[in-house]
């Protein structure tokens, strides 16, 4: 598992100059710049294979220590990580990414097969971390302003990673091995800056194994397709609800049939459906109910949603429609679950991990689930092994007055709301450090 290391702020004065290449800022599209712009009882659950259990002791961890003095931990020969991959075709990836990128190699020996990143990873990796100063003092130098200079920061990392997985996707022919970014939190309400701002990401970065991360928000969805049909892999974030993940596939579906390409093999794309948060909220509304029936289930709905998105995705990616686009050499696109480190300390570490394992599918974790997996998970097909019982949880739920359209709607907008003050945070962070060296000004 991977345990990013506690660092201290940076010092101004530990910024000097660097003699790394730059682009000009007049490179980045305007979009980046200086824009702020059902029934039943439901006691028979209580016993299910989604009840609790307590935490297990970790063992010796994978440790990634972020430009920190003494360098990665080691790896592991072989781990449950390979297991679920090679016995159950799920891919583990890691949900984390700061500098050195070289010391994900302990984790990609280890069983890795990609990495995610967002606006939040990112402002804790440069706001936490020495290791860009350089880069930022030389970008700013060069006359870059503050947002262009992030962009810059966040390429180079993305860039770097794609390069360490790049042998994962020449090996799977494609299938695997990617790296996530994400266009600007700020654009979560914009058709079309999402366009142009996901082009753009993939034209600089410039590597075969880029995954573009577009939110999952209804002005997004048309992005979506509009995307995908120019050719552009895409992982959709932000998903919290099966209806909204539905909007996502068919928006991938139409934008492979409005692509035109005779051979659509490398147009690929994973939905991150997230899971921990769902229980967070539902638990709060179970806990006002406070019902005997209400507590019983705490901490099972996120797990039974999943379950059905995936019922879902093995209906959409079937049948003549789905066939049409498989002679063209149409890929699926993968559930990913994201969000998978458990926010409540009661709960079993591996809650999000565990019993959402099955084909085609990714699992991005973050150091505490990846650790808790690596440590004491067991691999065995689990994300449909029991969908009547997820149905029946569903229901329940439904009938307890939890409005799932209600949650989805209320999970997205915290979840934008939370990356766009990240997002800003670490603007402003580097406004702080060039402003003491009198540097640049926004």
């Amino acid at each position: 598992m991977a345990t990013v290391s506690k660092l201290s702020n940076p010092s101004t004065a530990a910024l000097s100059s660097s003699s790394v290449n730059t682009r000009s800022s007049s490179s980045l599209p305007k979009i980046f710049i200086g824009f702020h712009s059902k029934t039943g009882s439901t006691s028979k659950f209580a016993s299910s294979h989604l009840s609790l259990r307590n935490n297990h002791a970790l063992r010796t961890p994978l440790v990634v220590k972020c430009s920190a003095p003494g360098g990665n931990g080691s790896a592991a020969k072989r781990t449950t990580l390979h297991d679920l991959y090679e016995r159950e075709g799920q891919s583990p990836w890691y949900d984390n990414l700061c500098r050195p990128v070289t010391d994900l190699l302990p984790l990609i020996a280890s069983g890795v097969r990609g990495v995610t990143s967002n606006p939040a990873i990112f402002q804790k990796a440069i706001s936490s971390s020495n290791a860009y100063n350089d880069q930022f003092r030389e970008l700013v130098q060069s006359g870059n302003d503050i947002e262009a200079a992030y962009w810059e920061l966040v390429i180079k990392d993305i860039q770097d990673a794609c390069k360490l997985f790049e042998s994962i996707y020449d090996e799977t022919d494609g299938g695997d091995g990617y790296v996530s970014v994400e266009v600007s939190p700020r654009l979560a309400d914009d058709t079309n800056g999402t366009v142009e701002a996901a082009k753009w990401l993939h034209k600089v970065v410039n590597r075969p194994n880029v995954y573009i991360k577009i939110p999952a928000t209804a002005p997004c969805i048309p992005s979506i397709k509009e995307v995908i049909s120019n050719g552009i892999s895409v992982n959709v974030t932000l998903i919290f609800s099966i209806a909204r993940y539905e909007a996502v596939i068919d928006a991938y579906l139409d934008g492979l049939e409005a692509s035109g390409l005779s051979d659509l093999s490398r147009v690929t794309s994973v939905a991150s459906f997230f899971v921990s948060r769902v229980d967070t909220l539902i638990d709060k509304m179970l806990e006002k109910i406070g019902t005997p029936e209400a507590l019983d289930l705490r901490g099972k709905a996120a797990v039974a949603q999943a379950a059905l998105a995936y019922k879902l995705y093995q209906k959409k990616f079937s049948g003549p429609r789905w066939e049409a686009l498989v002679k063209k050499g149409a890929k699926k696109q993968r559930l990913l679950w994201a969000s998978t480190s458990v926010k409540n300390p009661a709960y079993p570490d591996t809650l999000y991990v565990a019993p959402l394992i099955g084909p085609d599918t990714v699992s991005t974790m973050p150091d505490q689930a990846l650790q808790a997996f690596v440590d004491h998970g067991t691999v065995s097909r689990t994300i449909d092994s029991n969908v009547s019982e997820a149905e029946g949880i569903y229901s329940a739920l439904e009938k307890l007055g939890i409005d799932w359209t209600y949650v989805g709607n209320q999970l997205e907008v915290e979840g934008v709301d939370s990356f766009k003050k990240s997002f800003d945070s670490l603007l402003d962070t580097l406004q702080e450090k060039a402003n003491s060296l009198n540097l640049v000004s926004l």
